[in-house]
């Protein structure tokens, strides 16, 4: 089977590290409560979980940015807490609150209790990406039905889902899972093992119904100390990597993995088999390109609080995140690819005005410097 073209493919080609005529750019959270058709959608809805498990909402939520701006992938619009969700945890979100869940797990028998959920149960979220897919559909100037951009499904990591499911909901120190981590590391590991096989049937039926690209999000990868990273974090992340489906469609489908507060262990992580590492705004992008050379294409990672900046400075800032990365080179083992991309999700108070201003200085001044170089070349 293969899928419609795509009127824009850059994503997807800097993913695999393959030539592009500008620097692709999306943005984690880039439909959410930072724009006002996003919290209209959400009022119909009634509720946060009203509109994750609406197909139609979370179609509706996911286009918005794109109906804005000309960003270049689309993600699918959900939330990392679903699979344990399908494990029967509970999940509720409080008015002004954070996600929590009924029934944590913290103790011997409820590990014993956790099974990879029927992914009968997140059906939801396989209709969306399949909705979603559908109304990226477009015609092109020759009358063909083309898909405007690539989709990305993504999931939690296996310890960020665990921090979640351990904690209750959200928390400032993580007492309680590293509590467990430490004391109990058999207890953690079953847990974690079990997640990871979770995760990955999971990104697997999200690809099945037309995810175009898989991203992990290892959001409290970096809490953990050195060495327990490798062993907690990381290897679970590298067991749902090697057990997802790398081609659908006729087409590869690259996976992302962005560990926030990771770059101590770049090296370790543009190894566990990911096509991207995203990075989060503390990485030097020039430094990281030397350390992983041709091996992953790179994602970031500009600060989300620049954009809270007049829109002439969050142009600047995005041109020197550029600047860092400079002109993507060919190298043995293919080009360098970059993905535009902040260094984590985008606030709720950004105004989306300077959202224009840094998607149109990415494209224009990525165009400029492959022109440049190009110029360079020729002489």
């Amino acid at each position: 089977m293969t899928a419609p073209e795509l009127a824009n493919d850059s994503f997807l080609r800097a993913c695999l590290r393959q030539p592009t005529d500008h620097t692709p750019v999306w943005l984690m959270r880039q439909a959410g409560r930072y724009l006002p058709e996003y919290m209209a959608t959400r009022t119909r809805a009634g509720s946060f979980m009203g509109l994750a498990t609406s197909p139609d909402y979370a179609t509706e939520v996911t286009l918005q940015p794109l109906d804005r701006w000309p960003l270049d992938a689309a993600i699918l619009f959900s939330d990392i807490l679903t699979v344990p969700d399908a494990m029967g945890l509970g999940l509720s979100f409080a008015a002004g609150e954070g996600p929590r869940f009924a029934h944590p797990v913290r103790d011997e028998a409820a590990v014993a209790a956790l099974r990879v959920p029927d992914m009968a149960r997140l059906r939801y979220v396989f209709d969306a990406v399949a909705s979603i897919r559908r109304a990226l559909l477009t015609s092109d100037a020759e009358g063909r039905r083309v898909a405007r951009v690539p989709l990305i499904g993504f999931s939690g990591s296996p310890w960020t889902l665990a921090c979640y499911m351990v904690e209750g909901g959200g928390s400032d120190d993580y007492r309680l899972v590293k509590t467990m981590l430490y004391a109990r590391p058999d207890l953690m590991h079953r847990m974690l093992g079990i997640v990871a096989d979770a995760v990955a049937a999971y990104l697997n039926a999200q690809i099945d119904a037309g995810a175009q690209a898989a991203m992990i999000f290892d959001s409290w990868g970096g809490v953990l100390a050195d060495g327990v990273f490798q062993s907690f974090s990381l290897a679970y992340t590298r067991r749902v990597v090697q057990a997802l489906q790398r081609e659908h469609e006729g087409r590869r489908v690259p996976v992302i993995v962005f560990t926030k507060g990771g770059g101590l262990w770049l090296d370790e992580i543009a190894g566990c088999g990911a096509d991207v590492v995203g990075l989060d705004w503390t990485m030097d992008l020039g430094r990281a390109r030397a350390a992983v050379g041709s091996r992953v294409a790179l994602q970031g990672n500009l600060d989300p609080a620049v954009l809270f900046a007049p829109p002439q400075t969050v142009a600047r800032e995005a041109q020197a995140v550029l600047d860092r990365f400079g002109a993507p080179q060919r190298t043995d083992g293919g080009w360098d690819g970059h993905i535009f991309n902040l260094g984590h999700g985008i606030q709720q108070l950004t105004p989306p005005e300077h959202v224009s201003a840094l998607v149109e200085a990415v494209h224009t001044h990525s165009r400029r410097l492959r022109g440049a170089d190009a110029a360079r070349a020729s002489k």
